[in-house]
């Protein structure tokens, strides 16, 4: 049985299950029977539209988002989907904050309900820097289903990883 990276720290239980789905070669069934089809967010212009409107519908006094991308660089091994960066510069006489969301590129072929989770975790951080219980309660609020999608998600990783991708690869040309 080989250790299931994404899904430590979870209940042995939980795990076990997720161990006799690849075992039985029915985790990718599984995952696409709860999320048929990737998203369509494929640009950097789009994704920020998305992170805006979501942020509009939560968070309309937090600091506006200077800009979102998706990153190449986040190495989701070292437990990173997404960052959230908080840059201040002093101009002047004032300081100036700006706020950045960068998403791994391996969620540009996602569900949309995982961009969605890595988005309301980055977005709950211009409120709460820290991954406390305050922190969760506004994941939770953004995304009532937040933490079965991280789950579901951290599962979704387990497949790429172990066995391969969900969904049919695009053909070039």
């Amino acid at each position: 049985m080989q250790p299931l990276k994404y899904l430590q720290g979870y209940p042995a239980h939980l795990t076990e299950q997720v161990q006799q789905l690849i075992d039985n070669d029915t985790l990718k069934t599984l995952l696409l029977k709860r999320y048929p089809t990737p998203h369509n967010i494929k640009t950097e212009k789009a994704l920020y539209d998305y992170v805006v409107e979501l942020k509009n519908a939560y968070l309309k006094k937090s600091a506006p988002i200077n800009k979102v991308a998706y990153d190449n660089k986040i190495n989701v091994i070292n437990h990173a989907l997404g960052l959230h960066t908080f840059i201040s510069r002093v101009h002047g006489s004032k300081l100036k904050a700006k706020h950045e969301i960068r998403v791994a590129s391996v969620f540009k072929s996602a569900p949309l309900e995982f961009l969605r989770m890595i988005v309301v975790h980055e977005l709950a951080h211009l409120r709460e820097k820290e991954h406390n219980k305050a922190f969760y309660a506004l994941c939770c609020h953004m995304e009532p289903r937040y933490h079965q999608l991280e789950f579901d998600m951290r599962m979704y990783l387990t497949q790429l990883e172990l066995l391969g991708p969900i969904y049919a690869q695009p053909k070039n040309g």
